[in-house]
């Protein structure tokens, strides 16, 4: 149906975009350095506003196809509890071959503000040998600080790191009230010989319905787990482990699950590599025993059992995109039939100039719930989830896809009314 006011407001909408556009065309050589340094930005993590404004003597391009430096930023997490951040600068066009990785690590003590200083000013120091060679150089001054004093560094946790978090949560209504209380610990020590992590995890729940008549009923649910992992480096390619798992959990039906899993694993691509590109093959076997709250639909009510799991994971990140996908197998040795196999997986791509698609999923299928309880499931345990359910299957997913054009640069910053540029905060959002 045709409506003349729609299409009036449509109209006015494109001569204020057209009177826009012809202001910020007639002022566009007020936000491009002439001459100056353009750069690729390819950091899912940086504060782009804080970044633009650190680093004004170079240009933003919005495709990686017009910057003559491209600039991946990745991050792991690193063995003090914080993350080790990796810069990689590849240069194009007029710098092709000059190439080079920087890297930060940061620790739980420092704060967000902290980071994002260290991060921008290991990022100005990638850029130098690259602003040298760029009219803009005559601009450029090079401090240092004049108490910095060699000392040696002793740390007297010795690797060690210890965390805490307690999340209690709880929301009422007339009809319904709800208190949540999760708990973790972690414990880590990681040299690059050997690895150790120890995770305590627990989640309690109580939900309370009351209804018409008064008539009150409630529902609990327990989740609580230790996970205990320990790998020995064994060269660039190979390393060896084991992990031993404890669980009681009222939904898969465990009043206490342990595994205790031997491994070995093997990456096709040396590990020093590892933020760029891996291709894991990890394998391991090991022993079950699973105590149930009710009687199974096996009619058991322990299990003592044997299992084999075997897992290919690979992870690439380069300037055309992402991939992360991973494979795993998994079978009792007493009954091959059941198994379960999974495929998770997160790929983002550029295609064409301004073009990207992103595709997240996960597919398994299922053969081995022996913990499933005898009996039927009540509605409330089916829609509060209080119950593993039989399934042969679960699937999930999105895709999104992309398409930017315009201007190249997006060197602008404007914090008004939120920010616009890749720092956080959308449309009325005040940070």
């Amino acid at each position: 149906m045709y409506r003349p006011a729609s299409s009036m407001m449509i109209f006015a909408a494109l001569l204020f975009t057209t009177a826009l556009y012809s202001q910020e065309n007639q002022n566009g050589s007020d936000t491009l350095r002439k001459g100056a340094l353009k750069i690729f930005l390819d950091c899912r993590t940086c504060d782009m506003n804080y970044t633009r404004e650190e680093i004004p003597y170079v240009n933003y391009v919005r495709d990686v196809k017009e910057a003559e430096v491209y600039i991946l930023v990745t991050t792991q997490n690193s063995g003090s509890g914080g993350n080790m951040y990796t810069y990689t600068f590849t240069g194009q066009f007029r710098f092709r071959g000059m190439n080079d990785t920087l890297t930060f690590s940061s620790n739980p003590d420092m704060t967000s503000t902290q980071i994002r200083e260290k991060r921008t000013e290991l990022l100005k120091m990638g850029l130098m040998r690259y602003v040298a060679k760029t009219p803009l150089a005559g601009e450029i001054e090079i401090r240092h600080n004049q108490k910095l004093q060699s000392e040696e560094v002793v740390d007297k946790w010795n690797n060690w790191v210890f965390e805490i978090q307690t999340s209690p949560r709880f929301n009422a209504e007339a009809s319904n009230s709800r208190i949540f209380f999760r708990n973790s610990l972690n414990i880590t020590r990681i040299t690059s010989d050997l690895k150790f992590e120890l995770e305590l995890e627990g989640d309690n729940s109580k939900q309370k319905f009351v209804y018409d008549d008064g008539e009150e009923i409630i529902y609990r649910r327990k989740d609580e787990s230790l996970d205990i992992l320990l790998v020995k480096s064994i060269g660039e390619h190979w390393s060896a482990g084991s992990r031993m798992m404890m669980s009681t959990a009222t939904n898969p039906n465990y009043d206490l699950n342990f595994e205790f899993m031997p491994a070995v694993e093997y990456d096709i691509f040396p590990y020093s590599i590892a933020t760029h590109k891996q291709l894991r093959i990890n394998y391991s076997a090991g022993y079950q025993y699973s105590n149930y709250i009710d009687t199974t639909l096996l009619n058991k009510l322990n299990d003592n059992l044997l299992k084999q799991e075997l897992r290919i994971a690979y992870q690439v990140q380069e300037k055309w995109g992402s991939i992360n996908i991973s494979l795993t197998g998994s079978n009792y040795f007493h009954d091959l039939s059941k198994n379960r196999v999974e495929l998770n997986g997160f790929v983002r791509l550029r295609i064409v100039k301004g073009l990207s698609l992103s595709v997240n999923g996960e597919a398994a299928y299922i053969n081995d719930q022996l913990n499933l309880r005898k009996g039927e499931l009540t509605e409330a345990e089916r829609l509060l989830r209080l119950k593993e359910q039989a399934t042969n299957y679960s699937i999930g997913g999105s895709i999104s896809i992309t398409y930017t054009f315009g201007s190249i640069y997006n060197n602008v910053v404007n914090p008004r009314f939120g920010s616009g540029g890749g720092g956080g905060g959308g449309m009325y959002g005040f940070y």
